[in-house]
């Protein structure tokens, strides 16, 4: 699984000009799993989102946690960070897992986020979705859970 982090005063996530997610202060998140992953590399990133300590405290260092400022996470399904761009011009996104691998382990981690107490918004798997946000910092991490 890949994920791309980032820390965000506000984000939301429309299809067809309908709001269908939005967060206030938190991460948006953009996931892309691949047909190798399992529930092994969610549980890992579930971890890494959980604990990672990237928003400033009242020294402004980045020393505090989503969990530890009360942040929400807007999750969103993105194959397209599969996409091997070695030959051409045209991106190939056959490691990108279809649908029905997918969506289970799309699910499996955003709800483990909601048990770990974490408010999670999410657009919709598979549709066309835009996605804005005021990226704070910018703060921008991305993680690869086969590069543990």
């Amino acid at each position: 699984m890949k994920l791309v982090i980032q820390r965000s005063k506000q984000a939301e996530v429309k299809i067809e000009n309908e709001i269908v997610g939005s967060i206030v202060h938190g991460l948006v998140l953009l996931v892309g799993i691949e047909t190798a992953d399992t529930q092994e590399d969610v549980d890992y990133l579930i971890r890494k989102v959980c604990n990672m300590r990237i928003f400033s405290d009242e020294a402004d260092k980045m020393n505090w946690s989503i969990q530890e400022t009360g942040g929400e996470i807007l999750s969103i399904s993105q194959f397209t960070l599969h996409a091997d761009t070695k030959k051409g011009n045209r991106p190939s996104f056959i490691q990108a897992a279809k649908p029905d691998t997918a969506i289970p382990l799309y699910e499996a981690f955003n709800e483990g986020l909601r048990e770990k107490g974490i408010h999670v918004e999410t657009g919709i798997f598979g549709e066309d979705m835009q996605v804005s946000l005021v990226n704070d910092g910018p703060v921008t991490i991305l993680i690869d859970s086969k590069n543990k």
